[in-house]
């Protein structure tokens, strides 16, 4: 299940993060790559332990939690400290697939790695290339969203980002674990949630029907979720 969330950060907030990004020192993004990974990542990071970096993930994390879309379609448990990355003009992040666990030193915090996020920090008109795709049961996807609009995926995709050929692109990237591990049963209740929303829209909440299809919607959620 691929999930495009539009308008996760303002516009004001990315040109914060960029102001703040553009006066900080960048790192090889290898540092944060598994050995699969590594072979293929050509990109730059922000330091993922320094204070801006964290400081600006807890921006993130703010706005997404924040967020209903995000909330329906991930169902989170926990999220992992965001990072950011810089690809300029020759960078690339070839096919690979995100590591199952992924551990903080910092907080020591360890998750399973249910799904993966980007968080677009560039207008697509500010490069070219630099697609992020990924690869499923239904072919490839090719994302390339505004400034500010998040992707949700699952980590179990092999995924690349393609090279940028002019210009910077910009991002955050980090990964979620669902309080349900399944990506078919997340997928339903994503579903069910959103044919509720529209059934809440025309009915009102307090219709019978409505309630009832919100307490098997809740009782999926309870049935299938791990806390």
């Amino acid at each position: 299940m691929l999930i495009c969330i539009p308008d996760v950060l303002s516009k004001h907030d990315v040109a914060d993060f960029r102001r703040i990004m553009d006066a900080e020192e960048w790192e090889d993004g290898k540092s944060t790559a598994g050995a699969q990974s590594a072979e293929v990542k050509q990109n730059d990071q922000l330091p993922p332990d320094s204070k801006v970096s964290r400081e600006l993930g807890k921006r993130v994390v703010s706005a997404l939690t924040a967020n209903t879309l995000f909330i329906s379609a991930a169902v989170p448990l926990r999220i992992f400290p965001p990072l950011f990355n810089r690809y300029v003009p020759g960078k690339f992040f070839g096919s690979h697939v995100d590591n199952c666990i992924r551990g903080d030193y910092l907080t020591g915090m360890r998750i399973r790695t249910d799904l993966s996020v980007t968080v677009f920090l560039s207008e697509p008109d500010e490069y070219d290339g630099g697609e992020l795709v990924v690869e499923d049961t239904y072919g490839e996807h090719k994302v390339k969203l505004p400034a500010g609009h998040a992707v949700v995926y699952p980590a179990t995709s092999l995924h690349l980002v393609t090279p940028v050929t002019r210009g910077t692109r910009y991002g955050s990237f980090f990964w979620v674990q669902s309080m349900i591990k399944d990506d078919h049963a997340r997928r339903l209740t994503y579903d069910m949630d959103n044919a509720l929303q529209k059934l809440v829209d025309r009915l009102g909440r307090n219709d019978d029907e409505v309630r009832k299809l919100t307490n098997i919607y809740h009782n999926l959620i309870r049935y299938w979720a791990e806390v």
